[in-house]
């Protein structure tokens, strides 16, 4: 491959599954990018009639008319013999499943990977989650080179932005989107055009490395002797999916969006005082979490005043 070469002229295979990554590929098609496959998941059987469902990315790419790959295992060899004989320049992976060496390895290009952190901060998978879990002021993208251990290849660009105060993990996500999809392009721009210098993670004096594992179930259990805070940004990080909980008179009660009250609690931490009206708190070892949009078990999720008007307690 001659340096210097047009982005445009670079075969590039992309990667994805979930509507996030369809952003990324919409922005490189846009941008005139050669995009000579696509690679997602299987379709899925789910819902109550176990119909299958496409990937967010499947359906762009058939909407698209770009080709089209579905393995069931990347190490299969019909399939390696299809990724070889599409002779790739370049592999872009955006929210997709962990590639073998033989996959990430095959283009001259190599693999180039989004991922939704400042790296090395937030390796793993759930980087939106845990920055807002943790209270960060700001969070960001960043593209690099795959290699063996999982996030941890050579950084290629960043762009950072804020976390405001009234975001949570789906506004960040969407936020997010728009800017990694640009960032995404700017990269193969670079890539091609050969002055784009990798660097390896590195991290600042002082600086603590925060993992973003996978959200389990208990992650998700509110804890209400923690301070008020610490529960405020839990449900942040966990609203609009899989969503903090806590138990309300035996049921499951899901909580969306809350509040802070500075003001010390006269009852029990996990204990609520309520007016059956507008407000329903919880108290925390430091304060009062007011709850503003809710979902009991077997009922929708509605605006807080709508519960109460129509719960007893």
């Amino acid at each position: 491959m001659n340096k210097g070469k047009s982005y445009k002229d670079l075969r590039v295979i992309f990667m994805g599954t979930p509507e996030f990554a369809v952003a990324s590929l919409e922005a490189l098609v846009q941008a005139g990018c050669n995009i000579v496959a696509v690679i997602t998941a299987p379709d899925k059987a789910a819902g109550r009639g176990m119909e299958l469902q496409q990937s967010a990315v499947k359906k762009f790419a058939v909407a698209g008319n770009i080709p089209l790959l579905q393995p069931e295992k990347l190490r299969n060899h019909q399939f390696l013999s299809t990724l070889k004989a599409l002779n790739a320049d370049l592999q872009i992976c955006v929210a997709f499943r962990m590639l073998p060496e033989i996959v990430w390895n095959m283009p001259p290009m190599g693999t180039i990977n989004l991922h939704g952190s400042l790296l090395p901060q937030y390796r793993g998978a759930a980087p939106i989650n845990w920055a807002v879990i943790n209270g960060e002021k700001e969070t960001g993208v960043t593209t690099f080179k795959l290699k063996h251990e999982i996030d941890t290849g050579d950084i290629l660009l960043q762009e950072r932005f804020p976390i405001e105060p009234g975001d949570n993990a789906g506004s960040v996500h969407d936020k997010m989107k728009g800017i990694g999809a640009a960032l995404l392009v700017e990269t193969v721009k670079q890539l091609a055009e050969w002055n784009l210098k990798e660097r390896p993670q590195l991290l600042l004096p002082g600086e603590t490395l925060r993992h973003a594992p996978k959200i389990f179930t208990e992650t998700c259990e509110i804890d209400f002797n923690t301070p008020v805070e610490t529960v405020h940004n839990l449900i942040r990080g966990l609203s609009p999916y899989p969503t903090a909980f806590t138990f309300l008179n035996g049921r499951k009660l899901k909580i969306f969006q809350s509040a802070i009250v500075d003001k010390t609690p006269t009852i029990n931490p996990g204990e609520y005082d309520t007016d059956g009206k507008t407000l329903l708190q919880f108290a925390c070892s430091n304060g009062y979490l007011t709850v503003t949009e809710l979902q009991l078990e077997g009922k929708k999720r509605m605006l807080i005043e709508d519960f109460l008007r129509g719960y007893r307690f």
